[in-house]
């Protein structure tokens, strides 16, 4: 779910994800701005309440007064009220004082109810905070406001509570209280939290994780949906003589290297901070932080380019056994973040541990793949090089076949009249000849020696794959690397579990001969894969021209006659449509499936080939997903262009700015 995004304020504009260093209003220390700070946040009831601070602040501004001329955002008072249990403003004071210091984004006056406490006082609590998240609308100008997700950690009462101020008309949503969870390292239960809290937020504003400050839950937090982070951390550390690392910390003491290549840790050893005065040495530790902080922000920004944050944020969670909790716990949302999950993306899969099986991409294609026609009999062959399909060695080794349905053994050349051929490995379980080099089938990495989690995902995939056909032919070499040469049965449809609870596999007799797929069934079951079932045969319906790189052999184009149908891109083995083809497929698939609906101010430019805007949208297909081939039409379903999405179905229908589809072309 991480995105890269921009949120306008009256002093200008904050790249997200962006972290907000925390200022003090009466004591700042360290100018923010040099390590690229574009935003930071201070309390706004420390000025309040601080006569001195009050007064000038009316006067000159909140800008002038901690010298920062980026867009600042403020803190009611919740952090005090959460220390100390109480304060001394109203919600109406609070929201009408931020305004008139000249805040870009202020927040209304919560009530910060922590971790684990009963339920009953979370309840009331909550009731609290969404009451004075509706003043806060009635009350403000001009001012921008966020609303902070409360609940504790009653999931149930965090989506409740974003479903509800989600509807209002705030700038940005801050998920509240959880720092208590960061500090005792219970990220499985952050998860929840934040989880609960983001799927009932609105995609199109942005996410603030309060309190989070440490660069190695940024990845994890980013993964989860957040934007924006802010904390003091790198000031507190620093006067604790702690360095922070995307990997963790690191005391002083301990040092007898400096942990990065920063300028302070360039141009001083430990034993030279070690010998300094405290107040300068904190400054320098604090550079540091700051700087690596910063640091991760722009890791995180590439990574999110590239398609490969979900490797980024394994790597970072393998650093602490209680973050690693954290990531097997995200597992049970892989559902959510599949909808958000781009289609293609620039790099490929990189399997890293038993927690990348639970990745959303392994959870599209394992869906995907009942799209295409099952055929009577099933051959399964090891991995090999890649793509598989032109690496299939001449003498297969020992081959053993396995009778779904009770069958009499079947000879090689029946089983080859109706067989699909599949190939099994690690981590998409089950790769269909036809499609093998489509993304990210062809374009993942996984080691050679494979973890025990791995081998059970892909025996379990193929056990319920195989008992989909009447007759299954098995490598020896799969039944070795996937300890298949038992299979429990499936339970009946009634529930009841067999009698006979293994079956036994008998040795394959004969020469099954040259596999290959003939490029029409290739091409067709691709479309099948990539648009639904049926939309192989409704684009490529008649006799076809296929034509290849000449470099490579690939399909490139598909023509019927002299008219492109569709192009297959190089780079991921995907459908890119021409005129005729999007015609086809709108043709074929029912309103609103893989369709994005303009209104009638749009139409127009639409038909001239130039992008949607999703504030012109009126209607799309939820299942959307980014980077995907979509049709773009009028209220009337009428076929007025393609192009490819930009955003989810969700973050079309949701938005009200921004690009949503790039149009290939119009004029249909």
């Amino acid at each position: 779910m991480g995105r890269t995004g921009i949120i306008k304020t009256p002093h200008g504009i904050i790249k997200t994800p962006a972290l907000m260093p925390v200022i003090h209003p009466g004591k700042q220390t360290l100018d923010v701005k040099k390590f690229g700070a574009e935003v930071v946040i201070t309390n706004a009831y420390i000025m309040y309440k601080n006569e001195d601070l009050r007064a000038k602040v009316l006067e000159e501004g909140v800008h002038e007064l901690i010298d920062f001329p980026g867009p600042i955002v403020t803190d009611s008072g919740s952090f005090q009220l959460s220390e100390y249990g109480d304060v001394e403003v109203t919600n109406k004071e609070i929201i009408e004082f931020q305004e008139l210091i000249g805040t870009d984004i202020g927040t209304s006056l919560d009530i910060p109810t922590p971790p684990y406490v009963k339920r009953d006082r979370a309840e009331k609590e909550l009731e609290i905070t969404i009451e004075r998240a509706k003043e806060a609308i009635e009350v403000r100008g001009d001012l921008m406001l966020n609303s902070v997700v409360q609940g504790s950690t009653f999931a149930d009462l965090r989506s409740t509570c974003a479903e509800t101020i989600g509807a209002m008309d705030f700038e940005c949503y801050p998920i509240g209280a959880v720092v208590p969870l960061m500090e005792s390292y219970k990220y499985s239960d952050l998860v929840d939290v934040v989880m609960a809290s983001v799927k009932n937020l609105p995609d199109s504003k942005p996410r603030h994780l309060m309190g989070a400050g440490h660069p190695m839950v940024f990845a994890l937090a980013v993964a989860m949906g957040c934007d924006l982070f802010d904390s003091a951390a790198y000031i507190l550390y620093a006067q604790d003589n702690r360095f922070m690392m995307p990997t963790g910390t690191y005391k002083l003491q301990n040092l007898v290297e400096m942990p990065c290549s920063c300028r302070v840790c360039t141009s001083y050893t430990p034993d030279d901070l070690r010998s300094m005065d405290k107040e300068e040495r904190m400054l320098l530790i604090a550079e540091h932080n700051l700087t690596v902080s910063f640091a991760e922000i722009r890791t995180i920004k590439q990574a999110i380019n590239d398609g490969n944050l979900m490797e980024l944020v394994e790597l970072r969670c393998h650093a602490h056994p209680y973050l690693l909790d954290g990531l097997r716990n995200l597992k049970n949302y892989t559902a959510e973040l599949e909808k958000y999950d781009p289609a293609t993306k620039k790099s490929a899969f990189f399997y890293s541990g038993p927690e990348s099986l639970g990745r959303p991409e392994i959870k599209r294609h394992l869906e995907k793949i009942s799209r295409i026609p099952k055929k009577k009999n099933l051959l399964v062959l090891p991995r090999g090089r890649k793509p598989y399909s032109k690496h299939i060695k001449e003498d297969l080794g020992k081959l053993y076949i396995k009778n779904v349905n009770g069958n009499a053994i079947i000879d090689p050349e029946d089983l080859m009249n109706d067989c699909q051929v599949c190939f099994a490995d690690v981590p998409f379980a089950l790769i269909p000849m036809e499609i093998d080099e489509v993304y990210p089938l062809a374009q993942n990495e996984s080691p050679m020696n494979m973890d025990t989690d791995a081998k059970d995902f892909v025996r379990i995939q193929l056990e319920a794959y195989i008992s989909q056909f009447d007759n299954a032919v098995i490598s020896a070499k799969v039944l070795d690397r996937f300890d298949m040469y038992t299979i429990t049965l499936e339970p009946l449809p009634d529930g009841s579990e067999h009698t006979e609870k293994i079956y036994s596999l008998d040795e394959f007799e004969g020469d099954i001969g040259r596999i290959f797929v003939d490029d029409k069934t290739k091409i067709k079951s691709i479309a099948d894969y990539q648009f639904g079932e049926g939309a192989g045969s409704a684009l490529f319906k008649n006799d076809v021209k296929i034509v290849k790189s000449r470099k490579t052999g690939k399909i490139r184009h598909v023509y019927e006659g002299e008219t492109l149908i569709a192009t297959l891109r190089a780079s991921d083995s995907v459908f890119v449509l021409d005129r005729e083809g999007a015609r086809r497929l709108h043709s074929h698939v029912e309103y609103p499936k893989n369709r994005v609906v303009v209104n009638s101010d749009a139409e127009p430019f639409a038909r001239e080939g130039k992008s949607i805007f999703a504030k012109f949208v009126i209607d799309c297909d939820i299942n959307i997903r980014s980077n995907e081939e979509v049709l773009i039409v009028n209220e009337e379903d009428e076929l007025i262009a393609f192009g490819k999405s930009i955003l989810c179905g969700h973050e079309i229908i949701d938005f009200n700015t921004g690009q949503a589809v790039k149009t290939r072309k119009g004029g249909i």
